[in-house]
């Protein structure tokens, strides 16, 4: 079985998540009463009597200029989560989530986004490799009622993304109400590619979350209760003990291939899942978060962080049943952090039911041709450092008028993502594609070795990523980095850069135009 690697500890932060010191008896009975409430399950608790929605295929409209058109309104609305009761959400192009998009590359998309949710909000489109003011981050806030019309090439391989709101202050609330879907780009190689690939068939989009809700069936936002922030439990956000697969709860999906790909999606705020078939049953992983892996690799577990993307393909025989877990996940966290975190915490996500007959699927390939070419530094690459403690990168808050890093275009960095406390954090990159070289000098577990832009950090390690950035500049609007965890995202854990001109770094901007923000 594969286990979750384990780095060794550099630093030590007293605190939250540190040292336990009781304080006194009542003190030491709430810690002790918090503790022994956080440890979550749902297994055993599910009939899995619902089919799993498939988010809708959005078919773009044509141009005379050949752009292919998608519109999206976000809106409010009510969604039936639970059984007989409803709940107040947000989506897009309905009450809940929104449609898959799908794109080839070459393609050139345009969107018109209209906002009539009761709040200003943006639509980052997560993994996109496009121009900055067209990336959807929190410079291109669209007012409530009004339009944004962003358009862009599709210039990279076949990959699984996705987009969400990215307002600053406000991402963590934005989406947890509901407004995620997924992008999905094809190329000439995937297919060629002997991959399933009939949507909603063979090829079955997941996206995760988690959410805890009220007994009257409304979201509940609590981040922290009282008795949790008095025992130190009080820094990751919303975890949830409800799963919602394509929001769809207690779910099933019916198998009628002999091999089903599964784009798996965590959508969740801050929850990290440890993703395994409860039979032990091998499955291969055939992408990342950027693109199909040269050759599929097989595995029995894959941890997958907040935005993070996986394609796997799982093979079926006629009658199987079995059910995709997320086990207890390694989070090298340390006692009691571990469990405040969702360590100890085990969820049912969906049972997978083979039809008695099954239709025939092509043979797994050895080799998938065309897959993009591992992502290497060259000697003497730029090196940055970003220390990731508490909620500031480098001891830095994010300003939205100060630019970070200044990158010339389509260079390849080594960027160190250093972890310095006991806390859950993601990095995430805009405008860029990275490969994990090591963590802690020693190679990366099998699941992210691939073209990625969104990893979990391990504690008290450096990562060290070989980052190549984007053609396409702007000396004034930028890009974001940021962790992932989207309450540590919302309190300004996150970082601006803007790509540039090779030999204009010196003389770019380090501040922002402040006439990005559409109205």
């Amino acid at each position: 079985m594969t286990s979750a690697p384990r780095f060794p500890r550099r630093r030590l932060l007293l605190g939250t998540g540190g040292v336990v010191v009781a304080a006194g008896a009542g003190w030491g009975a709430t810690w002790l009463n918090v503790y022994q409430d956080r440890r979550r399950s749902n297994v055993g608790k599910l009939s899995f009597r619902t089919a799993v929605r498939i988010p809708d295929l959005l078919e773009p409209g044509r141009s005379a200029d050949g752009r292919r058109h998608y519109p999206l309104t976000l809106a409010a609305g009510t969604s039936a989560l639970l059984p007989g009761r409803r709940t107040p959400t947000w989506g897009a192009n309905g009450s809940y989530l929104a449609p898959t998009l799908r794109a080839r590359r070459g393609d050139h998309m345009a969107v018109t986004v209209r906002n009539r949710l009761p709040e200003a909000s943006t639509l980052h489109w997560h993994g996109m490799l496009l121009p900055a003011a067209m990336d959807g981050g929190p410079h291109q806030m669209i007012e409530r009622g009004a339009e944004w019309r962003p358009h862009w090439t599709v210039r990279q391989p076949a990959a699984t993304l996705w987009y969400h709101p990215h307002p600053h202050g406000s991402t963590g609330s934005h989406v947890y109400r509901g407004v995620a879907g997924l992008i999905i780009l094809d190329d000439e190689h995937s297919e060629r590619a002997a991959l399933p690939r009939e949507y909603g068939v063979d090829d079955v989009p997941l996206v995760i979350q988690d959410k805890n809700f009220h007994d009257d069936g409304t979201l509940d936002f609590t981040e922290t209760r009282l008795a949790e922030s008095v025992a130190g439990a009080d820094n990751v956000g919303v975890l949830g003990d409800t799963i919602l697969v394509n929001g769809t709860y207690d779910p099933h999906f019916t198998v009628t291939t002999r091999r089903v790909r599964f784009r798996l999606l965590n959508g969740s705020n801050a929850r990290v899942y440890w993703l395994g078939l409860t039979d032990g049953r091998t499955f291969h992983l055939v992408a990342t978060d950027n693109g199909l892996l040269a050759r599929p690799r097989a595995m029995d577990r894959l941890l997958l962080a907040p935005g993070e993307r996986a394609e796997i393909v799982v093979e079926f025989k006629p009658g199987d049943e079995v059910v995709l877990r997320s086990f207890e996940p390694a989070l090298d966290l340390g006692f009691p952090t571990e469990r405040f975190m969702g360590g100890d915490d085990t969820f049912d996500i969906i049972s997978l039911r083979a039809a008695r007959q099954l239709r025939a699927s092509p043979a797994l390939p050895t080799r998938v041709d065309g897959a993009p070419a591992l992502v290497e530094a060259p000697d003497g690459a730029r090196r940055r450092h970003f220390d990731f403690t508490g909620l500031q990168i480098n001891g830095r808050t994010m300003d939205m008028n100060r630019i970070d890093e200044v990158v010339p275009a389509g260079t390849t960095e080594i960027w160190e993502i250093e972890r310095g406390d006991e806390w859950i954090h993601v990095f995430h990159v805009h405008g860029a594609t990275f490969q994990v070289l090591d963590i802690n000098g020693k190679r990366p577990p099998s699941y992210v070795r691939g073209p990625k832009d969104t990893v979990y950090l391990h504690e008290f390690g450096t990562a060290r990523l070989a980052v190549r950035f984007d053609t396409l500049t702007d000396t004034r609007v930028p890009y974001m980095y940021h962790c992932h965890v989207l309450r540590h995202e919302d309190e300004g854990m996150m970082g601006q850069f803007t790509v540039v001109e090779p030999g204009t770094e010196a003389s770019a901007p380090r501040s922002v135009d402040g006439g990005t923000h559409h109205h």
